[in-house]
């Protein structure tokens, strides 16, 4: 008789996959018949970590490292199994031929791309780190600008590369820079955003995101959107590529409005943007998230609090408003926000206490840690900004916790969170079972290179916590924002009906959900 579980695994060396093709094959895996579960990643140790909770780390995978294979599968017969053995590597072999899309070949090669597309002055990496700064500097030698997809680079080389770029005059987006607008084209992560006279540069990729969607969805347009990657701003970067883009759009004819965004810059390199903003001739409004507004005014610029009211005050200035009447809006709004939180609050046990945020986007993690200063609220994260606590395990929730899965530790050799539910669906699942857990605080990020299927993926697991709280009869708030567009291939629209029909309180912006949490949260302290 054979067993009613049986696992198989693999262990190819020296294989490297792109997260998006393992992604793909570990799905198609899944979705067989008698398949309850499947893996296919590299070797990293968090991988690795993931595979021991999906109760599939197979002793082999001991030695795997980064640029390790990994395939497990998990079925209900040996012959099943195999099977599903088998067809992973009919996938992998299919994908190194044929592009899924169209079943055009691939070129192989820079040269052969650049053949087949001579007019290309873009080109996008997203290999293993410790190759793209080598890749990046084969396409800066070829006159193209760069846009880094690929995280995990040295720092000695991104700065390498910024600095030849810079005498060339060349742009390099990244390392680790999720999303550009580039003359209307969505690059990576990326959303289908109305053309326009705002441009933006911006050293936060979800923060790209959101802003340039909240630009669009309140009426106004982009006219480029430049991602720089978030340690171009760090003093060892001195900003290279951040005032490069900005003195771009100073000189773009199609650029009247101009909204930087940012964790805050380091002090020399916010003098060398400064040197900019205050001759820019043109108006600039700036989010340096947690940054004080009258630092930020010493530039002059506008300055905003949050993605969303940066985003509002760049379309009313190209629409001729005046910031204050952007500034009075949101001061109604909050003051809703805060009834809507006192009557969730009275619905809690006494011993519910706890916000748990589990963001994909890193720009919403730190957002929400800034709307949290000043509330004497214990905040951990494994991505603290001050004066919060580093997350001694980034895997276990303490107290509040504000996490970033799409940090280095959740991503190496795997599929991006915006892209693959399942790490999130796992962590929403653990907080709905902590009976001390009031608030989960969830982003949902729509667009190109994102999840095409996130209602479908991510509702099941909110619906799963919700049953977990009822039948421990306590209650659970949800709250979630969706970043987006209507134009998106995903639909905003669609994705915001299903995530309200599960029980969600949807919030416009990511802030205003982070808001409404914290509203929450402080009435249950009191």
């Amino acid at each position: 008789m054979e067993r009613a579980v049986v696992i198989k695994a693999a262990l190819s060396k020296g294989r490297y996959y792109d997260s998006v093709t393992l992604m793909s094959v570990a799905r198609q895996l899944s979705s067989g018949a008698g398949v309850s579960d499947a893996a296919a990643v590299m070797g990293t140790e968090s991988n690795k970590a993931i595979l021991k909770a999906s109760g599939l780390l197979s002793p082999e995978f001991a030695v795997a490292g980064d640029t390790d294979l990994l395939i497990a599968v998990k079925a209900k017969t040996e012959a099943l199994a195999s099977s599903a053995m088998s067809r992973a590597e009919e996938l992998l072999k299919a994908s190194r031929k044929k592009d899924p899309g169209t079943g055009e070949a691939r070129p192989r090669s820079l040269e052969a791309a650049l053949s087949a597309l001579p007019g290309a002055n873009i080109a996008l990496i997203s290999v293993a780190g410790a190759y793209a700064a080598d890749e990046a500097m084969k396409c800066l030698s070829k006159g193209l600008h760069v846009m880094i997809f690929s995280d995990n680079v040295p720092l000695e080389r991104e700065i390498e590369l910024k600095k030849f770029a810079a005498k060339k005059g060349l742009m390099v987006m990244g390392p680790d820079c999720g999303t550009a607008i580039i003359n209307g084209a969505p690059l990576a992560f990326a959303n289908v955003v109305r053309r326009g006279d705002i441009g933006i540069v911006s050293a936060a990729g979800t923060g790209l995101q959101e802003t340039s969607c909240a630009v669009s969805n309140a009426g106004g347009g982009i006219s480029q959107a430049i991602g720089t990657g978030g340690r171009d701003v760090k003093k060892e970067v001195q900003g290279i590529m951040f005032v490069e883009a900005l003195r771009a759009l100073i000189h773009d004819p199609a650029t009247k409005i101009i909204l930087l965004v940012s964790k805050p810059p380091a002090e020399s390199v916010l003098s060398r943007i400064g040197a900019e903003t205050r001759s820019a001739g043109k108006p600039v409004v700036a989010v340096f998230m947690g940054a004080e507004p009258k630092d930020l005014a010493r530039l002059g610029v506008v300055p905003a609090k949050t993605l969303e009211e940066a985003a509002l005050l760049a379309v009313g200035l190209s629409r001729g408003d005046k910031p204050e009447a952007v500034r009075a809006g949101l001061a109604a709004r909050q003051q809703e926000l805060e009834k809507l939180a006192g009557r969730e609050a009275a619905k809690f046990r006494p011993s519910q206490r706890w916000l748990r945020g589990l963001f994909s986007g890193g720009t919403f993690c730190a957002e929400t840690q800034v709307l949290l200063r000043g509330t004497a609220m214990k905040v951990w994260s494994n991505a603290p900004l001050h004066p919060f606590s580093v997350l001694p395990d980034s895997w276990t929730s303490r107290e509040h916790s504000i996490v970033d899965l799409g940090s280095d530790e959740f991503t190496k050799g795997r599929p991006h969170p915006m892209i693959d539910y399942s790490v999130r669906n796992k962590r929403i699942k653990d907080e709905a079972d902590d009976p001390q857990t009031a608030v989960i605080l969830l982003d949902v990020v729509l667009g190109h290179g994102s999840n095409l299927k996130p209602a479908q993926d991510i509702v099941p697991a909110i619906e799963a916590a919700f049953m977990t709280s009822r039948r421990a009869k306590r209650h659970l708030c949800v709250v979630a924002s969706v970043t987006g567009t209507e134009g998106d291939p995903q639909g905003k629209a669609g994705v915001e009906a299903a995530l309200s029909a599960a029980g969600v309180l949807l919030q416009p912006s990511n802030a205003s959900a982070g808001i409404l949490a914290r509203e929450i949260i402080l009435r249950l302290g009191r």
